[in-house]
């Protein structure tokens, strides 16, 4: 049996590199993506107050409307005067005009 060339070798070789590159290349891919999917899914385990912050954030000064009544009635004289119900959430008033 006659020797092969190093041609033939030298003809396979690039095929065998560029295999290897894109199974290379898939292999980093897909650990980079388990690493991005652990992350996302991990990092909103910290978000939140924690139970012994509940006593904090149930406080009436710590709601996003500490002061419903007065609210309430701010609101019922603003849009009593605008002639115009929710006056405070949208523009124009109750003439008509812009």
């Amino acid at each position: 049996m006659p020797p092969k060339s190093t041609t033939q070798f030298q003809n396979r070789r690039p095929d065998m590199r560029v295999k290897f590159n894109q199974l290379r290349a898939q292999r980093i891919a897909a650990v980079i993506g388990a690493i991005l999917l652990g992350e996302a899914t991990t990092a909103c385990g910290s978000i939140g107050p924690k139970p012994w912050e509940h006593d904090l954030m149930a406080k009436a000064e710590m709601q996003l409307n500490p002061y419903p009544l007065k609210t309430a009635a701010d609101a019922h004289i603003y849009f009593s005067k605008e002639a115009s119900s929710g006056g405070s959430a949208f523009a124009g008033g109750g003439c008509g005009c812009n």
